[in-house]
């Protein structure tokens, strides 16, 4: 009879990422049994769906002097001799650092320069419970096991809109934000720690690591700043001519080249008419007319003007 009844009660936690997690006990704990709380532990007691007592880490020794409500909820006026039955959560109560946030959409902020600028934001928070009945009873007291996933998942929705309030109260323009996201977190901090608490959560610290500006935003700044880095406007000026005839020097390098190869067959074509027969001359200048038409260096309508006009010298 005495292996049915529960004399120890311990847990290390199966998860390091689990907020809460039930104690699995299906038989019933002995008047009298050991309960070992390890440090970033503490053990909840429930009867019935409600919460009676806490245990901070330490070992404890179950009887009706230290639990206290629930014997009262029991009804032990006068001590328990009986095994008795009891739900148990055990609550991770370290420090959850590097919890990522950031904003779901971009935020809409005024700004003196460009009016209306959409901008985003990410960065991270650290958190530890502190109020393990607030904890319970506000957020958790309904699941066997809870992560922090879960709790990232939903204190990143109040985040972000805090954020876009914070810019608006601040009224500060989209080039100051890079250099003053220490200061704009300080600000956002006091806003967020009353939601925190309600739950039973500390928000320890709150980082902005990044605010991104729209693309057409951030190269303007880029063109400024490339600007604010030139010294000599004549050499910049001249380094960007060069830069710019560089670019057209193959279309313009083929066009020299096409011009100076139509200019010497045109030369070529008018000393032959010097040394050559009539009949002769006109029929050279057909040819090489055509190959002109070939290679691309007169159009269409050149090429068929002026063969009509060598054809009637024939």
């Amino acid at each position: 009879m005495k292996s049915e009844f529960i004399e120890i009660i311990e847990a290390t936690t199966p998860d390091p990422n689990l907020l809460m997690w039930r104690f699995e006990n299906s038989k019933e704990i002995k008047n009298g049994a050991k309960l070992t709380v390890r440090e970033s532990q503490v053990a909840v007691f429930l009867n019935k769906g409600q919460l009676a007592d806490v245990f901070l880490p330490g070992l404890h020794k179950l009887n009706t002097e230290n639990i206290p409500v629930l014997s009262r909820l029991k009804g032990w006026e006068h001590g328990f001799e009986s095994p008795f039955k009891t739900d148990i959560y055990f609550v991770n109560t370290r420090q959850f650092v590097n919890n990522k946030w950031g904003t779901p959409v971009p935020i809409m902020m005024r700004d003196p320069e460009f009016g209306q600028v959409r901008v985003r934001a990410f960065g991270t928070f650290d958190i530890q419970i502190k109020d393990f009945g607030a904890f319970f009873r506000q957020y958790t007291g309904s699941y066997e096991t809870f992560t922090i996933f879960e709790l990232q998942h939903e204190l990143r929705d109040f985040i972000a809109p805090k954020f876009g309030e914070v810019l608006a109260q601040e009224n500060i323009s989209v080039k100051d934000i890079a250099g003053n996201i220490t200061e704009i977190g300080k600000k956002i901090t006091p806003t967020l720690q009353p939601y925190f608490a309600q739950f039973g959560i500390d928000l320890i610290t709150f980082t902005i690591t990044s605010v991104t500006l729209p693309d057409e935003v951030a190269a303007h700044y880029d063109k400024i700043t490339n600007m604010n880095m030139v010294t000599d406007m004549d050499k910049f000026t001249k380094f960007n001519t060069a830069q710019a005839i560089a670019q057209k020097g193959t279309v313009a390098n083929e066009g020299i080249t096409n011009g100076m190869m139509a200019g010497m067959m045109i030369n070529q074509m008018q000393q032959q008419n010097h040394l050559q027969p009539p009949q002769e001359d006109i029929t050279v200048k057909l040819q090489k007319l055509k190959i002109l038409f070939e290679n691309e260096l007169i159009d269409e309508a050149e090429y068929k003007a002026k063969k009509a006009e060598l054809m009637d010298k024939l």
